[in-house]
């Protein structure tokens, strides 16, 4: 499938970009040449390829859900305008 002019100038119209005439023959044949590309690689066989999470062969460990508050909260309150007790006061922006 190539990509031509015209159909470059409805893809363009379509996601609403302006194009200069002279961008057009050359976006054209790279978009032309990207298309092709992957024409190639929707031929390969890949029946008996593994999908990969990473190029290193590790499998992802899991770890527990644990809640870690740092015990720091002082500190952070600190830092706030305006607090209340334990908490942040934010102004108000619903009305």
């Amino acid at each position: 499938m190539s990509i031509d002019k015209k159909t470059l100038k409805h893809i363009s119209k379509l996601a609403r970009i302006s194009l200069d005439e002279k961008k057009i023959a050359s976006l054209s044949k790279d978009l032309s040449s990207i298309v092709k590309f992957i024409e190639k690689l929707n031929k390969l066989n890949t029946d008996q390829t593994k999908p990969l999470t990473s190029i290193i062969n590790a499998s992802l460990k899991s770890r527990n859900d644990e809640v870690k508050d740092g015990k720091i909260r002082d500190q952070i309150l600190k830092n706030s305008p305006e607090k209340n007790e334990e908490f942040f006061v934010v102004p108000k922006v619903i009305e």
